[in-house]
């Protein structure tokens, strides 16, 4: 098989079915694209659940004079309240923040917000117990306990906020998923009407080598190719347009929520790490969907 022909006959087919060719990598670049942005959906979750898996906790607050008052938590009915939910079962440890840390909690958490840092004030902040659970399952006995004690103005459970926040991106990762579901299958619809379409155009010359003794596989391979080198050129646009997505609105327009270290940054590492993947996923559909036209629709 000689290497120039099948070359050849790839460039003179991208050629010939120019405004195919383009409507069909432009299609791919979109799926692929969506692909993209759901695996990087994907790798963000992974990310916060690596980060807050081992940091959240059961937060007591206290009232404002507790807080006010009590610097150190030796106080009560504060100490008392800390004494019992050290006893209590499923409490791996307990910790007081008074409201001095927990304003400095709050500026080092907003520190890329100093809009946020000027109008807060340390006398709004509540002083807390925080609570970390050996079993996240005991939280709501630890709140109907201790809820309505003398001191206690209530008890939150982070990882129900985590819980929302983990529902809203994953919501997003299906959408993303499922709109690139329907372009993927468009993209699939022009790959195999392209390659009828190219077929068509070339029957004269692919019966006569057929005559002269080519084999189905040396007649459809640059139909192939040509499928592939579409799915390849629409992949490397996805990642193109992840690449500029990230440097034009990720980083400029979420950078201040980013910024925080609540939701982790998305990194250039991890459009990196998620590239072969789309250029594999794009190569392996062109490939599959072209072979399988030629087998069911094409007679070469």
């Amino acid at each position: 098989m000689r290497a120039s022909f099948v070359f050849s006959e790839v460039v003179n087919g991208l050629r010939r079915n120019v405004t195919m060719t383009i409507a069909m990598i432009l299609t791919t670049a979109i799926s692929v694209g969506l692909l993209g942005g759901g695996l990087l959906v994907v790798r963000l979750i992974d990310k916060m659940q690596d980060t807050y898996q081992d940091r959240v906790e059961v937060v007591v607050f206290m009232t404002d004079d507790v807080s006010a008052n009590d610097t150190d938590c030796s106080q009560q009915p504060c100490a008392s309240i800390k004494s019992a939910l050290s006893k209590a079962e499923g409490v791996e440890s307990v910790k007081y923040e008074n409201r001095e840390q927990a304003f400095a909690s709050f500026n080092k958490v907003f520190e890329s917000q100093p809009e946020l840092k000027d109008v807060a004030r340390a006398e709004a902040m509540p002083a807390s117990l925080r609570v970390k659970l050996s079993d996240q399952e005991r939280f709501p006995q630890i709140q109907a306990e201790f809820a309505s004690k003398p001191g206690v103005d209530s008890v939150v459970d982070q990882a129900e906020y985590l819980d929302r926040l983990f529902d809203i991106l994953n919501g997003v990762r299906n959408a993303t998923f499922s709109i690139a579901l329907v372009q993927a299958l468009a993209a699939l619809l022009l790959i195999s009407n392209t390659i009828q379409l190219s077929a068509f155009t070339r029957r004269t010359e692919t019966g006569i080598m057929r005559l002269v003794g080519a084999t189905r596989w040396y007649t459809q391979l640059p139909f192939l190719l040509e499928a592939m080198v579409s799915g390849l050129i629409g992949a490397i646009l996805a990642i193109a347009g992840l690449l500029i997505a990230k440097a034009a609105f990720i980083d400029r327009v979420m950078g201040p929520v980013l910024g925080t270290g609540i939701i982790p940054a998305v990194e250039w590492g991890d459009i990196a790490l998620i590239s072969p993947i789309l250029l594999l996923v794009a190569a392996a559909i062109s490939a599959v969907t072209g072979y399988v036209t030629l087998r069911l629709y094409v007679r070469l």
